[in-house]
């Protein structure tokens, strides 16, 4: 790590030295040039807006302005350097899956404008969405089922779509964006069109349409990663304002992918299917907001989520022969009403208190050839509950110049699983307590206690079929579990940030925040498979299984930190994570585990053309921590470079942007962990924006 920390200070180093430079040149006494910084807010982490450092935890956000100069086209690419997250499945879209804190699957909530994203599968990915649509994407790190419910352990990543505010100027009734990219890490074209319409004063629409295509992957070893994408996305959403406090909303949001790739698109495989990934979001949302009304400040969400993966074989290369056509669906519908309401104690003492209920089940089915599928169940789950969370702020302790805020919490769940192979019923109580306090101005100290919950999902209840065979050898087969226990953890996290403003410059801040964590959990979901070898057997006979299995205690820990600082002409950020997981009773590793990682980004901005120059860097020490050989990591570097140049508004080109960018510079062979595939080599990128508001 030394290396690491010598390139860290050397960069806040030469931060320092432009930023005084900035003060004398860019921003001279009395000037009123550039913007006063305004603190990212989250409305994931209590349902109740917060600034993120004002959050008794660790959260962070990532708004458009971000999305847009990653070049994102996916939520990989958005989230990648979030201390604490991290994706793992290899570059193919289609398997890319997120964890944080060393959880994922169901262990991580997923959402999509409030609409639960419950797909899961053993090698596909998880998030299906485009980048060009977002306007904003929140993680909540940690416990998070006193809220939120199920699935609750490792923490809570929420996508936004966008509003016509993001694309319509003040006075304006038409707007929009046109976009077109590419990359040549897989000869990758993306087009799309966003756009906002306010035809009256009552109502506003926003649609979108975006299509991508791609192919094999080059590899920093200069091998290619077999993969063919050809992507159409469509985003369509109306909301209506019904008095002047209350709208309704609708939407539908369809991805549709037609890959070719193998399988197991977590893996560099032989056996070629064509994939087609599916997945329609109908959501139907009100609100009822009148800041006069202390009593009432309402959210009610209604939505159905249709999730479809089929796969065609196009070889005898896999389990199945060519033309064998297996489907995988699942169906979520669901329902949330939460309302806020607020007491003023005294002029510096507030209390907000979030409540509501929650509903929502799954329908999973699976077939091959039109039979029942190995491995996917015709099952449903249901579940049910009932949350109250308060948020009380205290301005001022007592006259000591000392604030706090105490927000306890507590969600009631139940629920009921229905498979071939029985029932189960079981129900949860989860309840939190976080305490912050700001001793003085610039410092805020935090510490939190939470249980959370995920309950055994359909895959891991009802299993039956065939998982693989090995030719020659034997079959290695599912088998369903109904004894499985809901997975159970207390967290206890402790944290500390700092922030200051006109620290160097005239309308710059610095942000520093960090938190430890430890986790004791109770029966952890694993996955154990059985696979004998001679002498215990005889080929072919040498047949095994695979079997969802409760880990009776596990303990996972590990910290982060978060630092950035931005003036005028830059921007400096900065982050730091390390985790661990055991198995106290073997002793194993658990979770999905990553490496420690260093991440670094720089910008120079000059506001005056309406350019911004980026360098980020990440660094990844070694990772043995497993008992498997095949998941051993060497440690890598990255290097990114962009640089973006938007046209200024009142110009001739008002309304033009151009960004481009190389990732992975110096075409680093590499492999993140829990994935069997390199990650993409260098890769140049090029993106052209025009914006129209009119």
């Amino acid at each position: 790590m030394i290396p690491v920390i010598r390139v860290a200070v050397s960069a806040m180093i030469m931060t320092a030295a432009a930023g005084l430079a900035s003060a004398q040149d860019a921003a001279p006494s009395g000037s009123d040039k550039g913007l006063r910084y305004v603190p990212p807010v989250s409305v994931t982490a209590t349902k109740n807006p917060i600034e993120t450092f004002e959050y008794p935890g660790m959260v962070t956000v990532r708004d458009r302005r971000s999305i847009q100069d990653r070049q994102a086209t996916s939520p990989d690419d958005i989230l990648r350097t979030v201390p604490g997250v991290d994706f793992f499945g290899g570059p193919r879209r289609t398997g890319e899956v997120p964890s944080i804190r060393g959880f994922s699957g169901p262990d991580v909530i997923l959402l999509l404008d409030g609409a639960r994203q419950n797909f899961i599968s053993g090698h596909d990915g998880q998030l299906f969405v485009d980048p060009l649509f977002l306007r904003r994407v929140e993680v909540v790190k940690g416990s998070s089922s006193a809220l939120y419910g199920s699935g609750g352990t490792g923490g809570v990543i929420e996508l936004r779509t966008v509003e016509a505010v993001d694309l319509l100027a003040p006075g304006t009734r038409f707007g929009g964006e046109v976009s077109v990219g590419y990359q040549d890490a897989n000869e990758e074209w993306t087009a799309g069109f966003v756009g906002a319409a306010r035809p009256s004063e009552k109502f506003e629409t926003v649609a979108g349409l975006t299509w991508l295509t791609g192919d094999h992957y080059r590899l920093g070893d200069g091998s290619s990663l077999v993969a063919d994408d050809d992507i159409i996305s469509g985003l369509l959403k109306g909301t209506a304002k019904l008095t002047e406090h209350q709208t309704l909303e609708a939407s539908w949001q369809r991805f549709q992918n037609d890959a070719t790739e193998p399988n197991n698109g977590q893996a560099n495989g032989t056996d070629l299917v064509d994939k087609e990934v599916q997945t329609d979001n109908f959501r139907l949302a009100y609100k009822n907001n009148d800041p006069s009304n202390k009593w009432l400040d309402l959210d009610a969400i209604a939505y159905y989520v249709d999730s479809n993966v089929q796969e065609t074989r196009l070889d005898s290369l896999g389990v199945g022969p060519a033309g064998q056509v297996e489907d995988r669906i699942l169906n979520t519908i669901g329902a949330r009403v939460d309302n806020r309401t607020r007491f003023e104690h005294s002029e510096t003492a507030l209390t907000t208190l979030t409540y509501g209920v929650e509903s929502y089940r799954d329908t999973g089915e699976g077939t091959t050839d039109g039979a029942a599928r190995g491995g996917v169940p015709n099952a449903k789950s249901t579940f049910a509950g009932v949350f109250m969370q308060g948020q009380i702020d205290f301005e001022e302790i007592l006259g000591t110049g000392m604030g706090a805020s105490i927000t306890p919490g507590i969600r009631y769940d139940y629920y009921t699983s229905d498979g071939d192979s029985g029932e189960i019923t079981s129900d949860e109580v989860s309840p939190k307590l976080a305490l912050q306090l700001r001793p003085v101005e610039p410092l805020s100290l935090f510490a939190s206690y939470a249980n959370a919950f995920r309950a055994p999902n359909l895959n891991e209840l009802f299993p039956s079929g065939t998982h693989f065979v090995i030719p020659g050898f034997g079959v290695n087969s599912f088998i369903p579990n109904t004894g499985l226990q809901p997975q159970s953890t207390k967290t206890f996290e402790a944290g500390a940030g700092l922030r200051f403003d006109d620290v160097i410059t005239r309308r710059d801040h610095f942000q520093l925040k960090g938190a430890h964590y430890w986790i004791d959990g109770e029966n952890f979901i694993d996955t154990e498979v059985v696979q004998p070898a001679p002498p215990a057997c005889f080929p072919p006979n040498c047949n095994g299984t695979t079997q969802s299995v409760n880990v009776a205690k596990a303990q996972l820990d590990g910290f982060e930190i978060e630092a950035s600082y931005e003036n005028d002409a830059l921007l400096f950020e900065t982050g730091f994570a390390r985790m661990d997981g055991d198995n106290e009773v073997t002793g194993a590793p658990l979770g999905i585990l990553q490496p420690d990682k260093f991440t670094m980004h720089f910008a120079y901005k000059l506001p005056d053309v309406g350019v911004r120059l980026g360098w980020r860097y990440q660094h990844a020490n070694r990772f043995d921590n497993t008992t498997d050989a095949t998941q051993i990591r060497d440690a890598y570097d990255l290097n990114d470079v962009y640089a973006s140049w938007q046209a200024l508004d009142g110009g001739p080109a008002a309304g033009l942007g151009v960004l481009v960018g190389v990732d992975n510079v110096f075409d680093r062979a590499y492999s993140r962990t829990a994935g069997g595939a390199l990650e993409a080599g260098r890769n140049m990128k090029a993106t052209i924006r025009y914006a129209i508001k009119m």
